[in-house]
């Protein structure tokens, strides 16, 4: 079971703010932890296909979002699942007979076909798109948390409290369907990621950080980013009590 908080500053989690996630805390106490070096370069695409993969970006061919499409300077692609063809861990358990459940990781849309069930993640551009395996699973997902929210629109905008509130709809509907997802079907193979944890680096830094330039002390929004930590270890914890 691996939950992937994209971007999750670990200075925060586990040294800063530890003894205010307890379930984060519980897991890094009671288990194995240690630093892992990312890839080169460091960033969410191609990073999540890297750990799954266990081939390099130069391997893989993907260095970024965008991606060369021929051998000039001029055209260029969104570097999808489609860019990446050697095989990552999911692929390789359907093989086995294995079931997995794929929630949100990074270069999975368009959706490929697997052993298990799939939701494809923040560069499937809305929800009328085909964005799960099986297809018809999207109409489960309308059923249990409503309309599902693939990324965070507008989140470099500068409304602020807008972004923040879509942040959290768009948590609180992943980990519900994760947990759906957990208590329903059988799997040998789980893993979420949540992106809210980047998104909101993106929007709200200055307001949390005395470094940075635009920081402001005791602005309303101060400790926005340290309540939403917060708000995903609860999630986490919920989620660990349907694994148990």
């Amino acid at each position: 079971m691996v939950i992937g908080l994209d971007c999750a500053a670990p200075e925060l989690i586990f040294d800063r703010w530890l003894d205010d996630l307890p379930n984060l805390k519980s897991l890094y106490e009671s288990g194995m932890h240690g630093d892992l070096r990312s890839c080169d370069p460091p960033i969410t695409v191609p990073a999540w296909s890297v750990m799954m993969s266990s081939k390099s970006p130069g391997r893989l061919g993907v260095y970024g979002f965008r991606n060369r499409a021929d051998h000039s300077y001029d055209r260029y692609s969104i570097a999808n699942s489609l860019a990446i063809k050697e095989d990552r861990l999911w692929e390789i358990l359907s093989r086995k007979g294995k079931r997995s459940i794929v929630i949100g990781v990074p270069g999975t849309y368009p959706p490929k076909p697997l052993n298990g069930t799939m939701v494809t993640d923040f560069l499937t551009p809305d929800t009328s798109c085909e964005y799960t395996h099986p297809p018809e699973f999207k109409q489960e997902i309308e059923r249990v948390v409503g309309e599902y929210i693939l990324d965070v629109r507008d989140f470099r905008s500068g409304n602020k409290e807008k972004i923040l509130a879509d942040i959290y709809e768009m948590t609180r509907k992943r980990f519900q369907l994760a947990r759906h997802l957990l208590a329903k079907d059988d799997w040998d193979y789980f893993i979420m990621v949540e992106m809210g944890t980047d998104r909101i680096h993106h929007a709200l830094w200055d307001n949390m950080d005395p470094a940075h330039r635009f920081y402001e002390p005791g602005n309303k929004l101060e400790s926005a980013i340290h309540d939403y930590y917060k708000e995903v270890d609860r999630e986490i914890g919920e989620l660990l009590e349907v694994r148990r």
